[in-house]
């Protein structure tokens, strides 16, 4: 996707260890028309795979998940990080590690909102090791329901993270892929 890839290459900043910097239109302060286009754009890619409901992380996946669905008029549920207390004591819960934050965080969606039979198309901002698709795989297998689909803004390819996808068989979609970071240079798939 065009737009998402000037865009980086305008704002994006490669801050080392793999690390992109996208926090002023994706993860910090989010750019509405931006991610309306991306949501648009992922809702045509997954159009045919019957999704019921979207699936993502806390907190930097809510925005394209949010998009996504809208333009797929389908209800979005998000991992959260931390419990709160209007969550019912039994809940699905995993663990995933964040590169970011350097460190394990958990994921818990509570049983209301995830169920057998469902659905589910998982989207997130990055495709990087797959380590936090793969805990969203886990809560959604946990609920008895099936994953139709994974959608990312972002795919950095020589972190392998869709190859630690791939043996579930379903659609992986991402709207620009990088496959290096050399320095400041990011360099995107097909140049």
């Amino acid at each position: 996707m065009e737009l998402l890839r000037e865009r980086i290459r305008k704002e994006g900043r490669h801050l080392g260890n793999g690390i992109l910097k996208v926090d002023g239109f994706i993860n910090h302060q989010v750019d509405p028309t931006l991610m309306d286009a991306c949501g648009r754009e992922l809702a045509r890619r997954f159009a045919h795979v019957g999704a019921t409901k979207v699936l993502t992380a806390e907190i930097s996946g809510i925005a394209p998940a949010l998009t996504t669905a809208f333009h797929l008029g389908l209800p979005v549920v998000y991992a959260r990080k931390t419990r709160p207390i209007t969550m019912p004591d039994q809940v699905f819960l995993t663990l995933a590690p964040s590169h970011t934050k350097g460190r394990m965080v958990e994921l818990i969606v509570s049983p209301e909102y995830l169920a057998s039979g469902e659905r589910i198309l998982i989207i997130d901002d990055f495709l990087a090791t797959g380590a936090t698709i793969l805990g969203l795989v886990r809560l959604a297998q946990a609920a008895g329901a099936q994953v139709v689909g994974i959608g990312t803004l972002i795919e950095k390819t020589f972190e392998g993270g869709r190859a630690a996808l791939s043996h579930l068989g379903v659609p992986i979609e991402s709207l620009v892929v990088i496959t290096a970071m050399e320095g400041e240079r990011i360099v995107f798939a097909g140049e």
